[in-house]
């Protein structure tokens, strides 16, 4: 029955008879008690039902049907008032908005009751056009508890079959919480807590931050009654380490923490390589980052939900978010973006006190700093977060709460400064054609970036090192200054890497940076070579530099190809020692791909035009695609190359195979920043040790699976 809006003189007086009439009735047969139904009467305002079950924790039990259930507080609807609307007092209730940010409209004056649950029906819904997916609301009612910050387990019983309602906890994704799958690209790290749905009852595990959490009922179609019939709340403990088994170090934040597979080569995160610092006897290192996530939709698909939920008591939480927080989409339902205010909530009131209530312990580390991509030479780096000044907003919080922090963005723009304009713009996501095999969302790099432009962003593992290498020394560095959080963290780390964070000397920790491949012109190809010369493909000098600009010999060129892809060396028998030509080194590529592959990479087959869509565990919004299904193979054919003819006759075989399948590319009028070939192929040209670094990174990522972590520092 829909309770009255309007009442006259008469009507109240009515009313008044009637509540005092039935207020006996309402006492003994409608609120149940909080421990047996001798005691119902006695229940204080803000009390609410206790279960001893779960380690002398509450439990929360809510009825709101007209039949008593022991152990359950019963929520009563008044046929003048409606229903219960929250107070703090009374520490239950249903709220017009929900929590969520922005908070979400829902109903109360149409909730109604017949005795079996609280039901309401809407006659019509909203969701923004083009946005329909990220944007809609079908409203609904809402119910919040008052809760302290902890884990629960959470049943929700409704009127309503599954097929026709929502169920959702405190804004939570409920479409993401239903799947499984995993959480990384790489398939490494599992979704351990997904709810569940069947019939009428719906279930979750969930660690609240706030002092209360909202159960949302919210239909799937117009004009069909929904409903709640049953609450129940119950605390969980925290998770105590088993004996013996290690602290685990979480990391957590976007596309810049990330770890990557290798179709998605060279693009790295800090946190693929953070773990390679640490001591492997004394912490485990679990990477949850993903990219296009931000302090919002982390939480609301769940990603820091199953963190808090594996973790232990004492394990660390790292949490770096800030980039996708600047999406103008803060308005959105499920956007990625917020305001400052909304940024603060979330660290403030959701963040902190979840990890805390979980006997974890948080350590937040600024968003390092995104760089102009077309910077001119001579050009002076400054903080990118020019209008949502999200790392002050994170380090306030910090110093008020105590909270060890990482100032990342600002030792970021420090280290930009350092190596120069080109070093930096070398280290982000600037590919020119003939880099790498992989992809973006929309296609293949092999030609080059699908964007036409230069990431500022997104960056690779030439970079990943050194902002890794700069959290390691930050923790130190305040770990000596009595920071006890850091200093714990930084003795798990290996001994070696403290004594380098200490002494600012790297070169023993990272061996493949060379001298003079960091700054300057030199560093062009900064990412390939050090990646040969971790494998021990290519060499540095004695005196600590890789000569880039030399050139490369046959011999040289062979032995590096045959030991990155495990090939006899007889493989390539025939070919004169000497400097290394393209036309030969094509030639060379053409006899290890038909060594190596006996049927055509997925690199070649499966990225040209295939869009990753929204949902897949390695969709990157923020990745600017640019070209929709950009392909892998040369954009310029071997019949349009000017230059042929040059070739020797016994090699040209060989090179156009070698070119038909995008082994490698023409080197002269391609740029980074553009997706474009050149016309010249340039067979007599001599390769410098640079060029002959980018084309066996093009071959070793070529012959790895394309889902595989991205994370491997040597050879077999």
């Amino acid at each position: 029955m829909q309770p009255y809006r309007r009442h006259g003189k008469g009507v109240r007086r009515v009313r008044r008879f009637l509540k005092l009439s039935l207020s006996a009735l309402l006492l003994t047969s409608v609120f149940t008690p909080l421990q047996s139904r001798s005691e119902a009467a006695g229940t204080e305002p803000g009390q609410l039902p206790l279960d001893s079950s779960v380690q002398g924790e509450r439990a929360y039990k809510f009825n709101f049907t007209s039949q008593a259930k022991e152990g359950y507080r019963s929520v009563t609807y008044d046929v003048y008032d409606g229903v219960p609307l929250y107070t703090p007092a009374a520490g239950y209730g249903f709220v017009g908005q929900t929590s969520a940010m922005p908070p979400r409209e829902v109903h109360t004056s149409t909730i109604t009751s017949d005795g079996t649950g609280f039901y309401i029906t809407e006659p019509a819904f909203y969701a923004e056009p083009k946005y329909e997916k990220d944007n809609y609301n079908n409203y609904g009612m809402a119910f919040r508890i008052q809760a302290p910050p902890g884990a629960y387990s959470v049943y929700v019983k409704t009127t309503s079959d599954a097929a026709d309602t929502t169920v959702s906890v405190s804004g939570m994704q409920t479409s993401r919480l239903l799947k499984g799958g995993f959480w990384d690209a790489a398939k490494l790290v599992p979704i351990k807590y997904t709810a569940a749905a069947a019939g009428k009852e719906w279930t979750y595990t969930y660690v609240n931050g706030r002092d209360y959490l909202d159960i949302e009922i919210e239909p799937n179609k117009v004009n069909t009654p929904v409903g709640i019939e049953e609450i129940v709340l119950k605390p969980l403990p925290k998770q105590v380490r088993a004996a013996g088994t290690l602290p685990t170090v979480f990391t957590l934040g976007d596309s810049t923490v990330k770890s990557y597979t290798f179709d998605e080569a060279p693009m790295s995160g800090w946190g693929q390589v953070f773990d390679n610092l640490f001591n492997r006897e004394k912490a485990k290192v679990v990477n949850y980052s993903m990219g296009g996530r931000s302090f919002k939709n982390a939480y609301t698909e769940g990603r820091l939900n199953d963190i808090l939920l594996t973790g232990s008591v004492g394990d660390y939480l790292l949490i770096q978010f800030g980039h996708n927080d600047e999406s103008v989409d803060e308005f959105r339902r499920y956007g990625r973006g917020s305001t400052e205010g909304m940024y603060e909530t979330y660290i403030r009131e959701v963040y902190l006190p979840a990890v805390r209530a979980r006997g974890m312990i948080p350590v937040l580390i600024t968003p390092l700093s995104r760089v102009k991509g077309d910077a001119a030479p001579g050009h002076i780096y400054t903080n990118s977060f020019k209008t949502r000044l999200f790392p002050d907003i994170m380090k306030r919080i910090a110093r008020e709460q105590g909270v060890t922090l990482v100032d990342l963005n600002a030792e970021s723009v420090k280290y930009y400064n350092e190596i120069g304009v080109e070093a930096t713009t070398a280290v982000f996501m600037s590919i020119e054609a003939g880099e790498t095999p992989g992809k973006t969302n929309d296609g293949s790099y092999a030609n080059g970036h699908p964007s036409k432009k230069i990431d500022g962003t997104h960056y690779k593992e030439a970079l990943a090192k050194p902002f890794a290498r700069i959290v390691a020394t930050e923790l130190v560095k305040l770990g000596g200054e009595g920071d006890r959080t850091a200093a714990a963290i930084a003795s798990l780390l290996r001994g070696d890497v403290r004594d380098a964070a200490r002494y600012g000397s790297w070169s023993a920790i990272f061996p493949e940076m060379a001298k003079d491949t960091t700054t300057g012109g030199g560093a062009y190809y900064r990412n390939q070579i050090e990646k040969l010369l971790q494998l021990g493909v290519l060499h540095k000098d004695d005196r600590g530099n890789f000569r880039p600009d030399e050139t490369i010999t046959v011999d040289a060129f062979i032995r590096s190809l045959a030991k990155l892809m495990e090939l006899d060396p007889a493989v390539f028998a025939g070919y004169p020692n000497g400097k290394l030509t393209r036309e030969v080194m094509g030639a060379i590529l053409d006899d290890a791909y038909h060594a190596k592959f006996t049927s055509k990479p997925k690199y070649m087959t499966d990225y040209n035009g295939t869009t990753v869509v929204p949902g897949d565990p390695a969709y990157d919004p923020n990745l600017d695609s640019g070209a929709r299904g950009a392909m892998y193979y040369p954009l310029v054919s071997w019949q349009q190359l000017t230059d042929t003819p040059q070739i020797a006759p016994h090699l040209a075989a060989k090179v156009k195979d070698a070119y038909e399948l995008g082994l490698f590319r023409s080197e002269k009028g391609i740029a980074r920043g553009q997706m474009v070939n050149g016309t010249e192929l340039e067979p007599k040209a001599v390769v410098t040790r640079a060029k002959a670094a980018k084309a066996l990174y093009f071959m070793w990522v070529l012959e790895h699976e394309v889902s595989q972590e991205n994370d491997l520092s040597s050879l077999k």
